[in-house]
């Protein structure tokens, strides 16, 4: 039975990296850009919905709502304030740059806000969970609710992209950004738009992260960032079921590392599976190659 409880707590932690991965795989494949902000948005999300469950006594959907909201608008500000102006630079590395000054920007901005103290984040999931096979194996309702949210985040975020004219001009910008424009897509607000969605999961992520793990800082969504964007590449970085698998699997290699070959080298395995696929498979598990016309 420990084998299987870790291997739903592996599910559990993997559903969190899959929906910051979703974010990340989104904004690259419409934007080609990669937010190494978006670590920081979780933390963000997370202070949010504290503040509002804390001090302001809102019930859990709406503090949620509340970190949702705010995660949205800091996203589309960041996109616009820092991305935008980047956008067609000739030189990538200007935009990673920019994008690792503005994750150190944000997390300093908490700790002159909120402090460098560890805080205690409160439990937003109520209910305790199932016990099965006779009490020998129980699954917290953290774990229930992350996995279960983790589900319906990605069957409507495909269903979105796929079926819905915001969704179609979506991929219509990330297939040609220019011929998009010339067929009347409105090119800067689709990217903002997937800024804004991308933004609005990592306040989500940030609060089953801090409910899961029920501590915060300034620097909470460091690590988990990191590994998220390792989710998205593992899984093909441009591809929503990529980063869904590449997540789940993420999680599972994790947990199973922490309880089978040592805690202290978990995120050294993570790494070092991620090297090994890329090896055999650069493009990651579902990513395609794409092929440049001479």
């Amino acid at each position: 039975m420990s084998f299987i409880s870790y291997l739903v707590n592996g599910l559990s932690l993997g559903s969190v990296y899959a929906i910051i991965a979703l974010g990340y795989t989104m904004v690259y494949g419409i934007a080609k850009m990669l937010n190494f902000a978006h670590g920081d948005v979780i933390m963000i999300g997370a202070y949010m919905a504290l503040i509002s469950l804390t001090q302001l006594g809102l019930p859990v959907l709406p503090a949620i709502l509340v970190a949702v909201v705010v995660c949205t608008v800091l996203g589309v500000v960041i996109e616009r304030v820092a991305y935008k102006p980047l956008r067609n630079a000739s030189s990538s590395l200007a935009v990673l740059i920019t994008a690792i000054g503005v994750s150190y920007l944000l997390q300093n901005i908490a700790l002159l806000v909120f402090g460098a103290n560890t805080q205690s984040f409160p439990s937003v999931i109520k209910w305790s969970g199932v016990s099965l096979a006779g009490g020998r194996l129980n699954i917290s309702g953290v774990t229930i609710v992350t996995i279960a949210a983790c589900l319906v985040i990605m069957i409507v975020l495909t269903l979105f992209v796929q079926k819905s004219k915001p969704g179609q001009a979506m991929r219509a910008v990330s297939e040609d950004r220019g011929a998009a424009q010339l067929m009347g897509i409105n090119v800067n607000g689709t990217i903002a738009m997937t800024f804004a969605i991308g933004s609005a999961l990592a306040a989500v992520a940030g609060v089953l992260l801090c409910s899961a793990y029920p501590t915060l800082d300034p620097y909470t969504g460091a690590m988990p960032g990191i590994k998220a964007f390792v989710a998205a590449v593992f899984g093909g970085i441009g591809s929503i079921p990529g980063a869904f698998i590449g997540g789940l699997l993420l999680g599972i290699i994790e947990i199973l590392g922490r309880a089978y070959i040592s805690s202290q080298m978990a995120d050294a395995i993570v790494f070092a599976v991620l090297i090994i696929v890329l090896l055999v498979k650069p493009t990651g598990l579902l990513g395609k190659k794409i092929q440049e016309k001479v």
